[in-house]
């Protein structure tokens, strides 16, 4: 999706105007998020890109959209650019935190229940 929204339309209330396009992201993401993965991947990811117009786009998390549209509404934006695609994510183990050997394991090695066999 790589699209303009125009904030202010003549005859229309702003707030429901704000509604109806964020209600568009939301339903072009769930739409996305239902198509079959690929096969290379584990889940779909998305590069965003948002800004009052094209040339001015910057980098944005697909999290912060929706803030990012909120903060243009309160300034009063008159209209901002979202760019939206969809591509293959791999997921990636988490490190373990430092000093933890495992669980259950204590430094008087006795068992988790504190007797010793």
């Amino acid at each position: 999706m790589k699209k303009t929204f125009p904030l202010h339309i003549e005859g229309k209330s702003s707030d429901r105007v704000l509604d109806a396009v964020k209600h568009e992201i939301r339903k072009y993401i769930k739409r996305e998020r239902g198509r079959p993965v690929p096969a290379s991947a584990d889940f779909w990811d998305f590069d965003c890109k948002f800004g009052s117009t094209a040339e001015t786009a910057a980098v944005a998390h697909l999290s912060a959209l929706i803030g990012l549209i909120d903060g243009v509404a309160r300034e009063g934006g008159t209209q901002f650019y979202v760019e939206i695609l969809a591509k293959g994510g791999h997921r990636q183990a988490r490190p373990a935190p430092a000093g933890e050997e495992g669980e259950g394991a204590t430094s008087d090695g006795n068992g988790a229940d504190g007797s010793a066999d």
